[in-house]
């Protein structure tokens, strides 16, 4: 078993649905329980003109594969109406893989360290809620420091799930 963090992400019919579905769904994922699961954060978009997106992170104890895993997450996706039509652009369900134990994952289809997480508060900030307070990356980056050099700016913590 492997300690896996996802970032979970919606704007789109009723994010904080969307997240406690997904929640639900991370539960029953085969050979793997759910670990916790931090607060709801609300963001604006990345990209201007988008609904806000409301965020947290889950964490997984897992023995699937990485791309076993992905693929479930995608599945899981698929099953609340994610589409694929702009990169980017808003969504129902995004579940990406933050964190896989303590792999370094450069593969077409997945990259772990996901990138850019280290410039994205909302993912830090609710990771930290979950992972331990001297977490490093595979890549040798410690959590406080990324969190020091991301301040909690536009970021509105909502609630426990």
């Amino acid at each position: 078993m492997e300690r896996i963090y996802i970032g979970m992400g919606s704007n789109l019919a009723a994010p904080a649905e969307q997240l406690r579905s997904a929640v639900a769904a991370l539960g029953q994922l085969p050979q793997t329980t759910l670990a916790g699961v931090s607060a709801f954060y609300q963001s604006d978009s990345l990209l201007p003109g988008q609904p806000r997106y409301t965020n947290a992170v889950a964490a997984l104890d897992s023995s699937l594969a990485p791309i076993e895993l992905l693929d479930a997450l995608q599945a899981i996706e698929n099953d609340q109406g994610r589409e694929r039509l702009e990169r980017w652009g808003p969504r129902t369900l995004d579940l990406d893989i933050l964190l896989f134990g303590d792999r370094l994952i450069d593969e077409p289809r997945l990259k772990v360290p996901h990138y850019q997480m280290q410039e994205r508060a909302f993912v830090l900030y609710p990771l930290a809620e979950l992972a331990p307070q001297n977490l490093r990356l595979p890549d040798g980056r410690a959590l406080p420091d990324l969190l020091a050099a991301c301040p909690f700016v536009g970021l509105e913590r909502l609630s426990q799930p």
